[in-house]
């Protein structure tokens, strides 16, 4: 019994909590100072609802715990620095001579669970919006082709007869009618991606040719454009055009939410030691960052926070991220916003590594 106490404790997939009869903490298994950060040693003697309120938990449970009131798989869920995360609790009390004499705690982290669960739903909506969207696209694009060649025959015919007015009314014709193609485009891009070539790519090399295009787009809105090379990163596995669009609209979308003056960051990266099979690349700007009720929701179809946006861009984006094999992720607050691609590298040994990750220095 002293051997599995023991190795309850040490266990690296449940965290641990002892609770004696009046409440307070009695031992914490390093677990369980894992899940809520902070010293565990400390905990020693507090109340389980002053040591919740210290760290901003909502507790699924309290003191009638001590009175036989046992629970299973109750849902704790907070988020700290922009993190979220989600536990599953078990709670009993432990009863000794008829006496209760404290209470046990057992937390299991299911939040890379609650992750690849939304993952999910984002890809079953947006195949089911792909399906409805590629019948609508079809069908809006034959009238819409009709309907602009027409417009612009009766623009012709106004200019000829220097009919300014209506000319001025032709030209608002046509400018939305390119606004809906632009949104067909996007429809059907959403429905149905491109065939994606793998092939080992050097990011520094997408970079260079992505770069002047996103360059001159800073420039026209008096933002400064930032770019870090790291120059030991091995080749990755991606579609060179997807990635680089990828990183365009990222680049694009941050210029538009900084305005007029700003400063925007594009960085690689190694992706760390939980990610080692990946390479990062983020897209960091100085914008008044995103709203906390809008960034759970900045993934979905068709959501957007611009007065003239469809709501589709960071879709397509994730969708493309994701048929490359990598992921992206975003973390905001009032010092600006970062995204966060993670593309799969290359396998390779020491020897193919090159320098040159970034392929041209930062200006």
């Amino acid at each position: 019994m002293r051997l599995f106490a023991d190795r309850m404790l040490a266990d690296e997939w449940t965290g641990v909590l002892l609770l004696d009869a009046d409440f307070r903490i009695v031992e914490a298994n390093p677990m369980a100072g894992g899940i809520f950060g902070g010293d565990r040693s400390a905990w020693a003697g507090q109340p389980a609802d002053a040591w919740a309120e210290t760290l901003g938990l909502p507790l699924p449970f309290g003191r009638s715990l001590l009175q036989g009131e046992a629970f299973r798989n109750r849902k704790l869920a907070w988020s700290k620095d922009g993190e979220s995360r989600e536990v599953v609790v078990d709670g009993d009390a432990l009863v000794s001579g008829g006496e209760v004499i404290g209470a046990y705690l057992l937390f299991h982290d299911v939040t890379p669970w609650m992750m690849l669960e939304e993952q999910v739903r984002r890809s079953d909506r947006l195949k089911m919006i792909g399906q409805v969207a590629a019948g609508t696209a079809h069908e809006i694009r034959n009238p819409l082709t009709a309907i602009k060649g027409f417009v612009q025959l009766m623009k012709k015919s106004f200019d000829e007869r220097q009919m300014t007015k209506e000319q001025e009314y032709a030209h608002i014709v046509l400018s939305e009618l390119d606004r809906v193609q632009e949104l067909v485009g996007e429809f059907l891009l959403l429905s149905k991606s491109k065939e994606t070539k793998l092939s080992s790519v050097r990011l520094g090399y997408v970079m260079r040719e992505m770069m002047p295009m996103l360059r001159n787009e800073a420039t026209l809105h008096d933002i400064v454009l930032l770019y870090e090379t790291k120059p030991d990163l091995p080749p990755v596995l991606a579609d060179k055009e997807m990635l680089k669009q990828v990183i365009l609209n990222l680049g694009k979308n941050a210029i538009e939410a900084m305005g007029k003056g700003g400063r925007l960051l594009i960085r690689e990266r190694h992706g760390g030691p939980a990610l080692s099979g990946f390479v990062a690349v983020e897209v960091c700007d100085s914008g008044p960052g995103i709203p906390k009720a809008a960034l759970d929701r900045i993934f979905d179809p068709f959501y957007t926070t611009k007065e003239n946006g469809t709501g589709l861009g960071l879709s397509i984006c994730q969708r493309i991220v994701h048929d490359l094999g990598g992921r992206i992720a975003v973390a905001s607050s009032e010092a600006g916003t970062v995204f966060t691609v993670l593309i799969p590298c290359v396998p390779s040994g020491p020897g193919d590594q090159a320098s040159g990750g970034g392929a041209f220095p930062p200006r």
